[in-house]
């Protein structure tokens, strides 16, 4: 079974809603950019006075797996984890569950280049990121 350490309880709004009744499939993307977002200033690796400049990183690839609809209203949460680090990206893994019942509603995974977006290149992993990404994914 995989481990997911860091998690994310998302609200589903209204607008979330597609004509259907249950969350848009776009949706699904924009609940893993909240809980990556969550994710690095859990780890302190930014923090909402920075510039999302200094993020410093970009996705290069999605995946999401629709297992069961998600309604209004529904106790949601995003449970997230890095599974890979390269030498300049990293492979994050999601997966949104029913907070009530546990129950895997959609799985998902995305490549993160880590990109300066001032000099418009890709960059090594810093090393302080990398330790702390090991260190809390236990990886290694």
């Amino acid at each position: 079974m995989t481990e997911y350490y860091f998690s994310h309880p998302i609200e589903v709004r209204y607008g979330d809603l597609d004509p259907q009744g249950h969350v848009n499939n776009a949706r699904f993307l924009t609940f893993f950019e909240q809980t990556r977002i969550e994710y690095l200033i859990h780890l302190g690796l930014f923090n909402p006075q920075q510039s999302f400049l200094e993020v410093g990183i970009i996705m290069a690839d999605a995946h999401v797996t629709f297992l069961a609809p998600i309604l209004f209203g529904q106790d949601v949460r995003v449970r997230m984890r890095i599974s890979r680090l390269g030498n300049k990206s990293m492979t994050s893994e999601y997966s949104i569950i029913d907070a009530a019942s546990g129950a895997e509603l959609a799985t998902g995974s995305s490549v993160l280049v880590t990109y300066d977006y001032r000099t418009s290149a890709t960059i090594p992993v810093p090393p302080d990121w990398r330790e702390k990404i090991i260190q809390f994914e236990k990886l290694g």
